[in-house]
């Protein structure tokens, strides 16, 4: 469709999901945000699809919410109340998802870089939290941000709204990588072929595991993570894994080429 602002292609088990929106730098419009969703609804729900890469047209990957849209509108006619649907579709993906940034991201859009499993930005994309500078707060978005910040960041970028490069977002947790320009396409293909060597089952559950609270001692997890581990030895995955292994052959879930 000509006039879709979220493109969905899925080449060699990779879903790609490209925000193209650039007239208004990707902003988080309803229409947007409905593609969004809808696509990455799909992905999780595609069995060939074994891992997500999230990009974008422009110069921009995202603005934010779509502030001519937010103006004038009541309390629950705000667009924010639809996003933690789309942080949430990112953060508890069975696939794993890829972020890439070949531009700058603001506010919400820094929530779904944070909401994927792996993010890599070109060393001239900036960032910042302006919502204190309208007037507004970080809330939906400290849900996905926080748990990847340095906390003293976090205070001092949340609270000041001011611009830092890719260099700092990757040394403060919010990067994995940042990257000269013309390494970016070289650097996401890595990841994503790391990532295609896991077992389907295994990805799903070890994102599930990340994201657990964690006991207060070793000790108090070791009887549930135990039973957990042998099971999944003992799972056509995990057998279909040590057999390949002792093999000396891919497992069968690996993408070809």
């Amino acid at each position: 469709m000509a006039d879709e602002l979220v493109h969905y292609d899925v080449v060699g088990g990779t879903a790609t999901i490209t925000l193209d929106s650039p007239h208004n730098r990707n902003a988080l419009s309803a229409q947007l945000r409905r593609e969004l969703s809808a696509s990455l609804a799909k992905a999780a729900e595609d069995d060939g699809v074994r891992v997500v890469v999230l990009t974008h047209t422009g110069p921009v990957f995202c603005a934010g919410m779509d502030l001519k849209e937010a103006r004038g509108a009541g309390t629950g006619d705000q667009g924010v109340n639809e996003f933690p649907k789309i942080l949430d579709q990112l953060w508890t993906s069975p696939k794993p998802v890829v972020a890439r940034l070949a531009g700058p991201a603001r506010a919400g859009g820094i929530g779904m870089v944070a909401a994927c499993d792996i993010a890599v930005a070109v060393e001239d994309a900036t960032f910042a939290f302006t919502e204190v500078r309208i007037g507004v707060v970080p809330a939906v978005i400290s849900l996905t941000v926080l748990p990847r910040l340095n906390p003293r960041a976090a205070h001092e970028l949340f609270l000041t709204g001011d611009t830092f490069d890719a260099r700092r977002a990757a040394e403060i947790g919010l990067l994995n990588s940042a990257v000269p320009a013309d390494q970016l396409d070289a650097e996401v293909t890595r990841f994503v072929k790391a990532l295609a060597l896991g077992g389907p089952k295994a990805l799903a559950l070890t994102k599930e595991l990340l994201s657990k609270p964690r006991p207060a001692t070793p000790s108090e997890g070791f009887e549930e993570m135990t039973a957990f581990s042998a099971s999944l030895f003992a799972s056509e995955e995990g057998q279909e894994g040590i057999l390949a292994f002792a093999q000396k052959r891919k497992p069968n879930w690996v993408p070809e080429g």
